[in-house]
């Protein structure tokens, strides 16, 4: 166990861990779930809504809502918080199931108050506005929604067990360009109660064994996700094939932007990766033990 290996950051730096917490991770990776053809009605309601516009609609053969959603075990009466949501394609199915009984509460993009000066920083920032602009005037959908700022590392979410859930979609491989996935990780897990879920969906890099994988732009490793959350304190409860994409080669210009929605190569290929459809991906859900010590 001494023996130690480099797992690539794709793109900024390296992160060490030894090759016995990636087979500790591979050995705790549970076998993807069968989900159950009939779904809570409440899931199945709020992603037919006739709110949602077709376009977000069409994006649902490639992200599965109703069935992610129901494999994270979201509930109407639950504390649940979804971090960064960008132009609110989860928010508006969230909201309705969360509005009466339960809350959702909002980690959002910083707001630009004439101090940023990151090109990426600034568009987030527009669209944070733009969602709570949605937000505020459309409050028979939406409900009361709770929003604060998130932005690592030094705004960090500042809460201690309040929620049951926290839902993050397509954010890890952000946090882990930057270095600092980690300490976003701890940071979930001191939010969550005591048993509360951590649900991720994250661009899934290719395999090539246990020990390493080939991570383009956009991309991480499956393993290298759930050894990191380990780190954090997490329990593997179930992954899933919800979100897979065998068609996904991840070896793309661009990366998994060179995919839909994106398409970042503009018209180059445009009907080849309109073929493939959007990204293959990992669904995790993981748990803060109900005793905080039996991760460790």
């Amino acid at each position: 166990m001494s023996s130690q290996i480099k797992v690539r950051n794709n793109i900024v730096r390296q992160i060490t861990v030894t090759i016995g917490q990636l087979a500790a991770a591979a050995f705790a990776l549970a076998a993807p779930l069968t989900i159950a053809a009939d779904l809570p009605a409440y899931l199945q309601t709020a992603v037919d809504s006739p709110y949602r516009a077709a376009e977000n609609k069409q994006r649902d053969q490639y992200r599965h809502p109703a069935q992610a959603l129901d494999f994270f075990g979201v509930k109407p009466d639950m504390q649940v918080l979804e971090v960064w949501p960008a132009r609110g394609w989860y928010t508006e199915i969230l909201a309705p199931i969360l509005k009466d009984h339960g809350q959702l509460s909002l980690a959002v993009f910083k707001h630009n108050d004439g101090s940023l000066d990151d090109e990426r920083k600034i568009f987030w920032a527009r669209l944070a506005s733009r969602l709570d602009q949605d937000i505020r005037k459309n409050p028979d959908h939406f409900g009361a929604v709770t929003q604060f700022e998130f932005d690592p590392p030094g705004l960090m979410l500042g809460q201690n067990n309040r929620f049951d859930m926290i839902l993050s979609f397509r954010n890890s491989h952000i946090w882990n360009e930057e270095g600092y996935l980690l300490d976003v990780f701890r940071s979930f897990f001191d939010a969550l109660k005591p048993g509360g879920v951590l649900g991720l969906v994250e661009h899934r890099a290719a395999r090539l064994s246990e020990i390493t994988s080939r991570a383009g732009e956009g991309y991480l490793d499956e393993y290298y996700v759930i050894s990191v959350a380990k780190q954090a304190g997490f329990i593997l409860s179930a992954s899933s094939e919800i979100n897979a994409n065998p068609r996904d080669s991840k070896n793309h210009p661009k990366g998994v932007y060179a995919l839909p929605p994106t398409l970042a190569m503009g018209q180059q290929d445009r009907a080849q990766y309109l073929a493939i459809g959007e990204s293959d991906r990992m669904t995790l859900r993981l748990i803060k033990p109900l005793d905080n010590g039996a991760a460790k």
